[in-house]
């Protein structure tokens, strides 16, 4: 019998309220692996503090996906890439409204993180035009980031 593997949790918390673990993140924040689950093995965890299992993508545009993570991130990419709903939906062989969804799933996603820094980290628009502008420098294939600066614009964020 060979060694368990470990997965990373430290960027992962407790999102459970009610629980003294919620919102802890690093080395010692008590979340463990707890297997998978799905066609897709989702990572699956547990807080050793309430005892409570949740997916790894909780708080994600991933989370309930029933479709696969790289055909997901691809629509993304072309749409943001300015393809319309219809022609990415021919280019990637997948419905118009399953392009549509995922797009509202995406910007839902977006707004809530821009709102976050917004808020929690006391942005301004323009730094956070800066911030997303000096993420996509530092990683070239961000999957979102040109998603970042369209919502922006659209939503008269940046």
């Amino acid at each position: 019998m060979g060694r368990k593997k470990q997965i990373d949790t430290s960027m992962y918390f407790c999102p459970h309220e009610d629980c003294a673990n919620y919102g802890k993140i690093g080395t010692d924040n008590q979340i463990i692996g707890a297997g998978t689950y799905g066609k897709q093995h989702t990572q699956l965890l547990e807080c050793k503090v309430c005892g409570r299992r949740f997916s790894a993508r909780r708080g994600t545009p991933l989370f309930d996906l029933k479709a696969d993570e790289e055909l997901f991130y691809d629509v993304i990419a072309c749409l943001a890439e300015g393809n319309g709903i219809r022609a990415t939906a021919r280019i990637k062989k997948v419905d118009k409204d399953t392009v549509s969804a995922w797009l509202d799933r995406a910007s839902q996603h977006v707004e809530a993180v821009s709102r976050y820094l917004m808020v929690n980290l006391h942005f301004e628009a323009v730094q956070l035009d800066e911030f997303w502008s000096f993420v996509k420098k530092k990683k070239p294939n961000a999957r979102l980031s040109s998603v970042w600066q369209n919502s922006m614009a659209t939503t008269g964020s940046g």
